[in-house]
């Protein structure tokens, strides 16, 4: 029947269109980082691993690292390799980087060693070229020091864009070609999207 007919063509659009309102405020990196609105985007169980965590892309959230130099630990505030974030997060650990000696030595200036490892917190001491999820002030800092690590935006949390802003992390990052297409594909359906309303 033709009523079924336009159900079925309808189906991916209204499907496309119930994403595109569920996520309004995180189409752009732009808006993201003014509409958020502090909201969070976690479970319930509050562990990180909800699969509604977005990036700084407005994407799903990426892991950032679950296995650490085979020491069997992820990073991340929930310990579960993802650059989740919580209530409990007073230290926003949302910005996945790959550290240098560099930024370790400021870190450890700044009063923040983060070499040592700490196995009764589950932290198994930095070493230069570690994945690991930083809090997000650290970054700032380090980077206005000149010290600052590249990220990989695709596993930064979009609670980051509240202490940096999205180009500033895009000129470091180590995922850049791969995180433009994904905001392009982003971009590309949005756009579908208006030309159907």
């Amino acid at each position: 029947s033709t009523s079924a007919t336009m159900m079925m063509m309808l189906s991916p659009i209204l499907t496309l269109m119930v994403l595109a309102k569920a996520h309004a405020f995180i189409i752009s990196p732009a808006v993201a980082s003014h509409s958020s609105g502090g909201e969070s985007r976690l479970n319930v169980g509050g562990d990180g691993s909800d699969e509604t965590s977005v990036n700084v892309l407005g994407t799903q959230l990426q892991p950032c690292c679950a296995d650490v130099r085979n020491t069997g630990i992820g990073t991340g505030f929930y310990r579960n390799g993802y650059c989740s974030t919580g209530e409990q997060d007073m230290g926003r650990h949302t910005i996945c980087v790959r550290v240098t000696e560099e930024f370790l030595q400021f870190s450890q200036s700044a009063g923040n060693d983060l070499s040592t490892p700490f196995p009764q917190y589950l932290f198994p001491g930095l070493q230069e070229g570690d994945i690991w999820c930083l809090c997000a002030q650290r970054w700032v800092q380090a980077y206005e020091a000149g010290k600052a690590p590249q990220v990989f935006l695709q596993a930064t949390h979009e609670k980051t864009l509240d202490y940096a802003p999205f180009e500033l992390l895009r000129e470091y990052a180590i995922d850049k070609d791969a995180a433009d297409q994904a905001l392009g594909d982003l971009n590309e359906q949005r756009d579908k999207l208006n030309k159907l309303l």
